[in-house]
């Protein structure tokens, strides 16, 4: 597992994705590479990068693919050239650091009819989300792509929603996430007991850390109930540290959910 992640400087604003509320945008960097970036400015803030960090470094952790994820240095030079007004807004207010995911040129977005994983992979991504509680992968926003007949796990912010309040945080660790009962890939699931035991086995409190450890302080300040990002870190490690301990209910909850789907 990396140790790291890399930080790019944003040089060009390429073009919006207007797809739901918080407008991110492909954008070229210093390093001649493109990315999907995510404001900091734009919808739940850097809570929403935060998950989209964790979760995307975790699920990498387990051997689901994501697109690499950077951070990214965002200028108020880079709103000179951008017409739209609330584009221009978005960038002034996102100035500092920010999060991007590789950009796949090609990719298409996945389609349960057209393409079935295999039952492996849908346990492991089903698992996956619970435990996160990932409650954005539906029929009707799947956040998956194909990229070489392969399948690619993006967009998270939503995930890890018990840190918008922290209160009773770690009794809110044994939530059993009921919202599982909407996931695309919830039919095929049909190995989530084995998975449950290799995914547990994987994400040891040493990965967990090091994942954690990655946030930047910029993220850890605005409405922080904690005196320092280091115990704001130690809590989104206690948190998901907890959530692996047996019995595990989001996956008593995926499989009841499994069963009256059948």
């Amino acid at each position: 597992m990396k140790t790291h992640l890399r930080t790019v400087i944003a040089t060009r604003y390429v073009t919006p994705l207007r797809e739901g509320g918080s407008l991110p945008a492909i954008v070229e960097a210093d390093d001649d590479g493109m990315y999907v970036l995510k404001f900091r400015g734009a919808g739940q803030g850097a809570k929403s990068l935060i998950a989209e960090l964790v979760a995307g470094e975790l699920a990498r952790a387990v051997g689901l693919l994501v697109p690499e994820i950077v951070l990214v240095e965002l200028d108020a030079e880079l709103a000179r050239t951008e017409p739209d007004p609330e584009i221009q807004d978005l960038i002034r207010a996102s100035i500092g650091l920010n999060l991007a995911l590789d950009y796949l040129p090609g990719s298409i977005t996945f389609d349960p009819v057209a393409a079935q994983p295999d039952a492996e992979l849908a346990s492991s991504i089903v698992w996956f989300d619970a435990y996160v509680t990932n409650i954005d992968r539906t029929a009707r926003n799947t956040n998956m792509l194909m990229w070489h007949r392969r399948l690619w796990l993006i967009d998270h912010g939503v995930a890890l929603y018990f840190h918008h309040t922290w209160a009773n945080y770690r009794d809110r660790s044994r939530d059993r996430f009921p919202g599982i009962k909407d996931h695309v890939l919830l039919r095929f699931a049909t190995q989530l007991q084995a998975i449950d035991a290799k995914l547990t086995a994987q994400l040891t409190p040493d990965v967990i850390a090091q994942v954690i450890q990655q946030l930047p302080d910029a993220w850890l300040v605005d409405g922080s109930p904690f005196e320092s990002s280091q115990q704001h870190r130690d809590a989104y490690i206690d948190y998901l540290v907890s959530r692996l301990q047996a019995p595990h209910g989001f996956l008593e909850e995926a499989v009841r959910a499994r069963s009256l789907d059948l």
